[in-house]
């Protein structure tokens, strides 16, 4: 007889192998990973795993989308909108940082080993920047931003700030660096992205 498991067996299950593929990642990398260790490393079978996902690319495609949804619900989180337009950069880019240090093989194989995975890759990186990018653009409106920014957030300009900072994280964090090592500059960086345009002293 089939053992009958319920709706939150099978979501303990599913966490386990998305973390047994986080885990591989940072030991092996994802090109290395294979089913059986991420089976090992989640310490079920691989039944179970197939169970959940039809192979590797799909485990690390759930994965990447669960760590980012989580990054931007930590990121709105950090932001208090009732505080100075430039602390809550801070406050973001901390926020950031402190998901991307969590998780650094993530951050890099985010980068690195997506674009390998084709059109499906090509996918899922323009749903993640479009959450992205809502993310960025429901944090400016709030009351502190429209004073210096009335017209909000442009999607061309989030994108700019976002894809800087991504492979900003992915290089320092690949060079043997923290993520935190760039906290400084980008939070510099975005300040003078997102500034007000008259603010900015520009040669004629």
């Amino acid at each position: 007889m089939t053992p009958v498991t319920t709706p939150q067996l099978q979501q303990t299950f599913r966490r386990r192998l998305l973390d047994g593929l986080a885990e591989s990642i940072v030991a092996v990398g994802y090109r290395e990973t294979t089913v059986a260790d991420i089976v090992r490393r989640a310490r079920t079978s691989r039944r179970t795993f197939y169970e959940h996902f039809a192979g590797k690319e799909e485990c690390f495609v759930a994965l990447l989308r669960d760590a980012n949804a989580e990054m931007i619900t930590q990121i709105s989180a950090a932001v208090d909108p009732s505080t100075r337009w430039v602390t809550q950069v801070r406050q973001a880019i901390g926020a950031w940082i402190a998901c991307a240090e969590s998780q650094p093989g993530i951050v890099v194989s985010w980068i690195r080993d997506v674009p390998a995975l084709g059109a499906s890759g090509r996918d899922l990186q323009r749903e993640m920047m479009a959450a992205f990018i809502r993310m960025v653009q429901t944090l400016s409106e709030a009351d502190e931003w429209r004073a210096v920014r009335p017209e909000g957030v442009s999607r061309q300009l989030a994108i700019l700030m976002l894809g800087g900072l991504r492979e900003l994280i992915a290089t320092t964090v690949e060079e043997g660096g923290r993520a935190g090592d760039i906290t400084e500059v980008a939070v510099n960086a975005t300040i003078a992205l997102l500034a007000p345009p008259e603010s900015l002293s520009l040669p004629s």
